[in-house]
């Protein structure tokens, strides 16, 4: 039962935050260097494909360790360094190949997808301890 509630707990901390950021910060910034390649509504299935996807990685690999642990900390700083690591693939990798990806896109969701990383899985441990 705690992996279930690890996993729908950072499944809901990622989502929510995420949607936040997509609406407010990140579509807007994306809009101003590369409007054109844009959809002007999302593809559903890939996104939650997605982040079911990574909120499973996540709980696999660094919050169930941090859980059983007992070590929130953990979870937080090995969700940054996994964090870093994915959104770090996917701005750097996209700033080096593809024209009008503007570095503050990368400084922007590279930051924030290190911190998202490290809050749900740091929110996760500590929503699950909370409730077994």
């Amino acid at each position: 039962m705690a992996i279930l509630i690890l996993y729908l707990a950072t499944v809901v901390i990622i989502l929510a935050l995420d949607a936040v950021m997509l609406t407010f910060v990140m579509r807007p910034l994306f809009e101003r260097h590369i409007g054109d390649m844009l959809l002007a509504d999302i593809r559903v299935v890939p996104a939650v494909l997605f982040y079911l996807a990574y909120a499973a990685g996540l709980v696999w690999l660094v919050s169930l360790p941090a859980l059983r642990a007992d070590d929130p900390l953990r979870a937080a700083i090995a969700g940054a360094v996994v964090g870093a690591m994915a959104y770090g693939t996917y701005e750097f990798t996209s700033y080096a190949i593809l024209k009008g990806w503007h570095p503050s896109m990368v400084a922007v969701d590279f930051t924030w997808g290190t911190a998202l990383t490290a809050l749900a899985a740091w929110g996760g441990v500590m929503i699950t301890r909370a409730l077994t």
